[in-house]
């Protein structure tokens, strides 16, 4: 069974570029009201007050909050903010997408840095147990229950090696170690948990890793589609699996990427 997602809450970590952006607006023409939290710069936050305006031209509530996802006084502060907003119902959808780490060997090349305990304890944090905390603080405000649908963003860097790319790749494998944890605990709340593993996207995150244009061009020749994952692809995948009304898809690892990973 499926069913309407019209009225329903989301909050997006990661909302105002790329996968995030996308599925806010995707979920907004579903007539999802949308809370957002972003971390930019005043530039950004221009774009991203235009961003705003344009979602709520489609008749949906929408909240973003420019603040570090991954600190917990963001958390202290938004959570029972989000409660009055949403007049304490639970979420439909929470979706992780924070793309923020360092790109940096763990040995020294050429006479240049190499990861430090910080930075890679920052990008773990950032990347994958930031997900543990807001879950278990969303679900302490009863803003987890049944029909919720955490969905957070995981790729192919979960098990491929590139240069710069060891912070990050461990952060994933993490990312959907805690899904799986999550996927058990939050079982008998019939709430679901997946990982989507989206295909190489071009989004800011993607063109900071160095090596972003072969991979590029390595996803574009070899993609059974011919093309790219977009972003919009991820939003359909996650709007899709939202209007199911069971839990019963949880702990996964679901490709979004048009066959990519068959190929490459």
């Amino acid at each position: 069974m499926t069913t309407s997602l019209e009225g329903t809450w989301s909050l997006i970590l990661g909302a105002s570029s790329g996968i995030g952006l996308a599925n806010a607006r995707a979920l907004a023409l579903e007539g999802v009201n949308v809370l957002g939290v972003h971390f930019d710069t005043a530039e950004g936050q221009e774009k991203t007050a235009a961003t705003v305006e344009e979602l709520r031209a489609t008749g949906a509530a929408v909240h973003f909050f420019n603040a570090n996802a991954a600190a917990a006084a963001t958390r202290a502060e938004l959570v029972p903010r989000f409660a009055e907003l949403t007049g304490g119902r639970p979420l439909k959808i929470l979706l992780h997408s924070l793309a923020f780490g360092t790109l940096l060997p763990y040995l020294p090349a050429d006479g240049g840095p190499a990861m430090t305990n910080r930075q890679m304890d920052m990008t773990l944090n950032v990347m994958a147990h930031s997900l543990v905390y807001w879950t278990q603080d969303l679900h302490r405000a009863g803003l987890l229950g049944e029909g919720s649908n955490i969905f957070a963003m995981t790729s192919a860097g979960d098990q491929r090696i590139s240069a710069n790319y060891g912070a990050v790749s461990a952060a994933k494998c993490a990312l959907e170690s805690h899904v799986r944890q999550l996927a058990v605990e939050l079982a008998p709340s019939r709430v679901a948990v997946n990982s989507l593993r989206a295909g190489v996207t071009v989004t800011p995150s993607l063109e900071r890793i160095p090596e972003h244009r072969t991979l590029v061009e390595l996803a574009t020749r070899n993609n059974p589609h011919r093309r790219l994952t977009r972003p919009e692809d991820v939003a359909e995948a996650v709007v899709l699996l939202s209007r199911a009304s069971s839990s019963w898809i949880t702990g996964n690892i679901i490709g979004v990427d048009g066959g990519e990973a068959l190929t490459t």
